[in-house]
């Protein structure tokens, strides 16, 4: 099954496939995994490939390995939560809330100042690629394929206007975290509210230069959109 679906790349199929399984709770931390022989002949993949597959989990502090012991899952608390990849695994469980309001808590601990600096030293290129971005979200909604990539290009571009290299260094993950929240309110039915306003006035603070309103803005950005977010978990709406 796997050598037809993913040809050639099972080892971040089971990865994928792994990961998703740990972090729904179907492998509790202190859990040992299936052992390589068995896996490998049960899911019919190469011995190298399964090793491969712990390798990227390992990465990621998921698991470790250890002879005669065999690949355990480790505490929670040793997981990387902010590795884009773990973040977009998590989304393909149901995240508890607490999971969601933290991810909004790091937005709001670092966008809004990173809007501030943004306003102060952003370059004539990056107001053109966020005005570009905000546009292409304007025609083409958060509904769209096109829309959320413009999304993330906007948020990405916000990120390295700072010109502060440890906050552009958090691009990706903001990035993620942006991205797989956005999708998930979307899951069961369409956006009840237009955030596309709400980057406008930040877009614009920033484009002339206002730190203090690019701030606010960005500030109340990110709790609205935890409000829709925290709306669409009610099996209500």
């Amino acid at each position: 099954m796997f050598r037809a679906a993913f040809q050639g790349r099972l080892h971040g199929a089971l990865a994928h496939n792994l990961g998703v399984q740990i972090l729904g709770g179907v492998y509790k931390s202190g859990d040992i995994l299936p052992n390589e022989i068995n896996s490998s002949e049960s899911l019919d993949i190469s011995r190298s490939a399964y090793r491969e597959a712990i390798r990227i989990l390992a990465s990621k502090g998921m698991v470790e390995s250890r002879p005669k012991i065999g690949t355990r899952v480790t505490e929670r608390d040793r997981w990387n939560i902010l590795d884009p990849e773990v973040l977009g695994w998590m989304f393909e469980t149901e995240p508890s809330e607490d999971f969601i309001k933290g991810l909004f808590e790091l937005r709001l601990i670092t966008e809004p100042a990173a809007a501030a600096l943004a306003a102060e030293r952003r370059t004539p290129d990056q107001i053109e690629r966020m005005r570009k971005a905000l546009e292409v979200m304007e025609a083409e909604t958060l509904a769209s394929e096109a829309g959320r990539m413009a999304d993330l290009e906007f948020h990405h571009t916000l990120m390295f206007a700072t010109h502060n290299e440890a906050l552009a260094s958090l691009s990706t993950t903001i990035g993620a975290a942006v991205s797989w929240t956005t999708r998930y309110k979307q899951r069961h039915q369409s956006l009840s509210r237009d955030p596309i306003p709400d980057h406008a006035r930040v877009f614009e603070a920033i484009e002339r230069g206002d730190a203090s309103a690019a701030r606010w803005c960005m500030e109340s950005l990110v709790r609205m959109a935890l409000e829709d977010t925290q709306k669409s978990m009610s099996p209500q709406t």
